[in-house]
């Protein structure tokens, strides 16, 4: 390492910043935020600079830097444009031995301000040495995106337990395992969620069992989305990583399955038309019996657990043997397939409604209101609906929707073996028959179709003779 990472205690300790300009003012914001008395010296300071070390019981000087600034110095920091300046208060401060940083000029430093993920009392540094502070800004960004607010509220709650953690555990491995349960278990997620009362209840019911094996399970009910995995939200791959046991379905796409946590337990439960690897009941009684383990299960479902994907039936179970869950919503395949495929599913030229269609009930069949589906100015999305699209398409031209309204086909949407086939409501049965497009697939039926030629834009090529739009060979 060419740096050592250290974290400097500034309550109410003096800092000198040498400048007055805006690299002052945001190193200042660090330097208050810490704690630190801040001294400001500088010909000209900015008005917000003043008033932000006045608002912390700073002192602004409007003059010379000289050597005596340093009597009570801690550590310094000069930020201004004067090369001469700058290296004399290195060498003052060096000659002292107080820490120095001078801003873009690594030499002259004696230790450097990292890249700064801020959840008190969690604190994450990043330095590149200084080499490429960009590269270090940008893995900021990244960390800032994986690690949610609720951060800092749950430090916080773990130091006021921490003291009465040690006194009920007196074994060091003991203790361990008894906070690893806690800060991936339930308390954890009621303080992301907002609910501090109900983290703190949990975890004062927990060190009252002095039992760090006792846990009750929970399960995350997570919408996987239609299959591009930087769809995800950034709790759904949270709670992916931490789960012990996964149940996915047939319509979550490998490369999801892949972001899971690696030695998590993996159950395939999907669906297939007529071919159920487990049954609905089944698959209710595998949640049950893993949360009941004390495990946390994972139920990984595509596009959004509550549309379509019977994520309520499974919540019903889940509920009636008083074990916790948590939802994510997913992005569901109609707002997802039709974007990739660039067909809105509504535009204020054709169309200020949709509609979500099951292709299909629990009984397996399909008593659909086509009165109300064949009203003007709306988008119909039919889900699961392949296999009965010639009746489909039939029913909606025989209950007054014209047989030339634009319909399309949306094949692995969001994929990179996506296919769309577009037609009408009098051709687009024929059509897929001969492109058999495989499922899982949806259909969209309105004007906004039409769209698709000029907006589609996910690496494709519109083949007009047939509608089938193909992977660009030159974008792939």
């Amino acid at each position: 390492m060419d740096y050592l990472p250290l974290f400097f205690k500034l309550n109410d300790r003096t800092a000198l910043l040498v400048g007055g300009g805006q690299v002052a003012l945001r190193k200042a914001s660090l330097l208050t935020r810490a704690g630190a008395r801040v001294i400001v010296v500088a010909h000209r300071i900015e008005p917000e600079l003043v008033e932000m070390i006045e608002q912390h019981n700073g002192q602004v000087i409007m003059g010379e830097y000289h050597s005596g600034l340093l009597d009570d110095a801690y550590l310094v920091i000069t930020a201004t444009d004067d090369d001469q300046l700058n290296e004399r208060v290195h060498f003052d401060a060096v000659e002292r031995h107080i820490p120095v940083n001078v801003v873009d000029n690594q030499p002259l430093c004696t230790f450097i301000f990292p890249a700064i993920v801020d959840r008190s009392p969690i604190v994450i540094g990043i330095s590149s040495g200084g080499e490429s502070p960009v590269l270090a800004r940008l893995l900021r960004a990244k960390l800032e995106t994986w690690i949610p607010q609720g951060y800092s509220r749950l430090g916080k709650l773990v130091g006021q337990f921490r003291q009465q953690v040690k006194q009920t555990f007196s074994n060091v491995e003991r203790r361990r395992i008894f906070w690893e349960k806690i800060l991936q278990g339930q308390v954890a997620e009621k303080v992301f969620a907002g609910r501090d009362k109900e983290a703190r209840a949990l975890l004062t019911s927990a060190l009252e069992t002095a039992d760090p094996d006792h846990q009750v399970g929970e399960v995350y009910l997570v919408g996987g989305g239609p299959g591009d995995p930087e769809l995800l939200t950034f709790k759904a791959l949270r709670l992916m990583q931490q789960a012990d046991v996964v149940l996915y379905d047939q319509l979550v796409s490998p490369a999801i399955v892949d972001l899971c946590r690696r030695d998590a337990e993996r159950i395939f439960v999907g669906k297939r038309r007529d071919n159920h690897a487990v049954p609905q009941d089944g698959i209710n009684e595998l949640l049950v019996k893993h949360a009941l383990l004390g495990r946390r299960v994972l139920r990984l479902k595509g596009g959004d657990p509550f549309i379509f994907g019977r994520g309520g039936e499974e919540l019903e179970t889940l509920k009636q043997h008083n074990i916790p869950f948590q939802v994510v919503p997913g992005i569901t395949a109609a707002s997802a397939c039709s974007t990739y495929a660039g067909i809105p599913l509504t535009h204020r030229d054709y169309a200020q409604s949709v509609k979500l269609v099951t292709g299909q009930l629990k009984n397996r069949t399909s008593d659909l209101n086509f009165d109300e589906l064949v009203h003007p100015h709306q988008t119909i999305v039919f889900y699961m609906g392949l296999h009965t699209l010639p009746s489909l398409c039939q029913q909606l031209i025989a209950h007054g929707k014209p047989a030339e309204t634009p319909a399309a086909i949306v094949s692995n949407g969001t994929r990179a073996d996506q296919r769309v086939l577009t037609g009408t409501l009098s051709n687009l049965a024929e059509r897929q028959a001969q492109a058999q497009l495989p499922a899982p697939a949806l259909i969209i039926v309105g004007e906004v179709v039409q769209l698709h030629e000029n907006l589609a834009w996910f690496g494709e090529e519109v083949l007009h003779n047939h509608g089938l739009i193909l992977p660009d060979a030159h974008s792939a």
